[in-house]
């Protein structure tokens, strides 16, 4: 069975790894490290409570529909989506939308 950790941190520490890791010099909501082993989905993601925060009230979304949809962007990563492009960032983001209407979080 593979393990998912989520880590709930700050944007200063989220953005210590993003510098540290992907040497991006910016905050972020979420970053993911993936350690998938042939079936096994395994990974950790970071989270930023605060980034999390100021964007729910940036696109009128409520603290909690925010939150899960960058722990579903998370996961998504580990299942192998990408975000690098346009048309990945819409796919990312039509499959973000399908994981929330199965929370019942969107209509």
């Amino acid at each position: 069975m593979g393990t998912i950790n989520i880590i709930f941190t700050s944007n200063n520490y989220l953005l210590s790894i993003n510098k540290q890791y992907l040497n991006h010099h910016y905050n972020t909501d979420v970053i993911t490290f993936e350690y998938n082993e042939d079936i096994l989905i395994s990974g950790d993601i970071f989270v930023s409570v605060e980034q999390v925060s100021m964007n729910a009230e940036n696109y009128e979304n409520s603290f909690e529909q925010e939150l899960n949809r960058v722990v579903i962007h998370g996961v998504l990563h580990l299942l192998g989506f990408k975000d690098s492009s346009a048309e990945e960032i819409k796919e990312m983001r039509e499959e973000e939308d399908k994981a929330l209407k199965l929370l019942k979080l969107v209509e």
